[in-house]
């Protein structure tokens, strides 16, 4: 290699193919050096120590003339004595292609939301996902296919807007929470390492639809209590009723009314003979963990799940279909509403149509009306429990509770007031 010294035109025109030339420089900025090669052409290079100790040279290039040569390595040599010592790999991560920024829609955020929902077992997550595309995809598809990010209120509005025109406020009051609840997921998941990659992709930072207004009596609590001449009616007609109907309307009021998408979960593996109870994962709110719920039965309502599953090909409890397939909320509300049409036809109805949640409020109700406590009503239907009390601290299980609240409720639909005798002996 020739000795060090500064490259000039004709210096380097004298190069033999293979030879080497070094411009001066001063320690510890690296060195522009320049090779002849086989074709005549110079070839020039960036000399440096990276920050292993080792001595690298970085191509510059063989099209270049001397001073061209000279500002590329000038430029190196101001990264190199600022710190930059790796300078290969730092310029291959540069020139590397950056990917497309993809800007994702808001029906890809609404969707990954409804997909959230259900990695986290929400049970409520094919509702959610089916009123978003109910609500938004099919009336606004242009909408629905536009990116989250660029959109604001005055584009999410209209959403909200149809549905109250429609005279639909409880149902716009919830996909106002859905569309508000989707930007805040993917918002939170840019700093939560376990939220779903779907939504961390999404590179939000606003939520556009935390400025939607709530929707004035979409909220409203829902106020239909059977009577208890209603109640005794309804338990009459269904305590003689044939078949696997009359066995899953018998069974969901003589549980308490649980919610009727945690009985439809039930399975053989949930029922315990041997203590009389069943058990249910409760699911229901923020819980990121079900809570496990035992409910006692009542000699009648274990009969009921033999009447249900009938020739007991599958393993489900709750059913109309031998066990092979869960009884949804639709099965059990068509079943009520024959029931509801004959009390009509029989003049025993005081105040109309009501539902599985009317049901599950009369049982609140009528149980509170007769002197059992909050607590007990409460650890009953599984409601009210988030306190820090109870989450943390009060591990009673309430079994006898429970069991003494449901033999409250089958005396008050059996008998007159102060005739009935608690089953509990029927059960030893």
């Amino acid at each position: 290699m020739a000795p060090q010294q500064m490259l000039t035109a004709r210096g380097l025109a004298a190069l033999k193919p293979g030879e080497w030339a070094n411009d001066s420089r001063p320690r510890g900025s690296g060195q522009l050096q320049a090779r002849k090669l086989a074709t005549g052409a110079i070839a020039f290079y960036y000399r440096y120590t990276d920050s292993a100790g080792k001595q690298d040279r970085m191509p510059l290039g063989s099209a270049l003339s001397l001073s061209q040569a000279r500002e590329q390595a000038a430029a190196l040599s101001l990264r190199y004595q600022a710190g930059e010592r790796d300078l290969r790999r730092i310029l291959e991560a540069e020139r590397a292609p950056k990917p497309v920024e993809r800007h994702a829609t808001l029906g890809e955020l609404l969707l990954a939301y409804a997909a959230a929902l259900r990695g986290t077992g929400k049970i409520s997550a094919g509702a959610v996902e089916n009123a978003l595309r109910l609500h938004v995809e099919t009336p606004l598809p242009a909408l629905w296919a536009s990116p989250a990010r660029s959109l604001g209120l005055d584009d999410l509005l209209p959403i909200i807007a149809r549905i109250v025109a429609a005279g639909s406020r409880r149902e716009a009051g919830k996909v106002r929470s859905y569309i508000r609840a989707a930007y805040a997921a993917a918002i939170r998941a840019r700093q939560d390492a376990s939220a779903p990659a779907a939504l961390r992709e999404m590179g939000l930072s606003s939520n556009p639809a935390r400025d939607l207004a709530t929707i004035e009596g979409g909220n409203n609590p829902r106020e239909r209590v059977l009577s208890l001449a209603e109640l005794r009616a309804y338990w009459k007609r269904i305590a003689v009723l044939d078949g696997a109907t009359g066995g899953l309307l018998r069974f969901h009021l003589l549980t308490g009314c649980q919610r009727v998408a945690q009985l439809g979960r039930l399975t053989m593996a949930d029922l315990d003979t041997d203590t009389g109870t069943v058990r249910l994962m409760d699911l229901k709110g923020r819980r990121k963990k079900p809570r496990v719920h035992l409910v006692p039965l009542l000699p009648p309502a274990l009969a009921a799940i033999d009447v249900m599953r009938g020739e007991k090909l599958g393993p489900l409890l709750f059913t109309v279909a031998h066990g092979l397939e869960p009884a949804h909320h639709n099965t059990l509300t068509g079943a009520m509403d024959e029931v509801i049409a004959a009390m009509a036809v029989a003049d025993e109805l005081e105040g109309g149509r009501f539902t599985p949640g009317d049901l599950r409020r009369t049982v609140e109700t009528r149980l509170a009306a007769i002197g059992q406590s909050d607590e007990a009503r409460g650890q009953l239907q599984s409601h009210g429990l988030g306190g820090v009390q109870n989450r943390h601290y009060n591990r009673h299980r309430y079994d006898a509770e429970k069991l003494a609240a449901l033999e409250a409720l089958y005396a008050l639909m059996v008998a007159e007031p102060g005739t009935v005798t608690p089953i509990r002996a029927a059960r030893k």
